[in-house]
């Protein structure tokens, strides 16, 4: 069956959502995120920074209910390249630090298991808890 264009649908420009949604408090990492989605599709400028496109088009719309300092951190590093000194690594990408963060222990190899401890080592990019909680990423 052929429906033909669909020309009343109307495509909301991510900058302006984002503009419209923050206001005069509009951060810089959210104009880059919404400026990469302008020119990508949402999804994947969402796979970029390890998010789902939800969370990306309720970041945008200033509507995200969760940690959004991560969000903001993974936004840096994978799109803004932010670095931070890793102890073990030296010069990392901040969402490179922060999947390292996340990964939990496996004896898989030996790199793999140094990492582990070394983000819990009161490591100063660390956001894991110092009672070795995970949960506080």
């Amino acid at each position: 069956m052929n429906r033909g264009p669909l020309s009343a649908r109307s495509t909301v420009d991510p900058v302006e959502k984002a503009n419209a949604a923050w206001g005069n408090s509009l951060p810089d990492w959210v104009v880059v995120l919404a400026e990469t989605c302008r020119h990508n599709s949402q999804s994947a400028v969402a796979k970029r920074i390890d998010y789902s496109p939800a969370v990306v088009s309720s970041v945008l719309s200033n509507s995200y209910k969760g940690d959004i300092s991560r969000v903001e951190q993974m936004v840096r590093g994978a799109l803004m390249s932010e670095t931070v000194i890793c102890p073990a690594l030296g010069d990392i990408a901040r969402n490179v630090c922060l999947d390292w963060q996340s990964k939990p222990y496996a004896a898989t190899s030996s790199h793999r298991a140094a990492m582990f401890h070394a983000c819990r080592a009161n490591c100063p990019n660390s956001r894991l808890s110092p009672k070795g909680d995970d949960d506080a990423l």
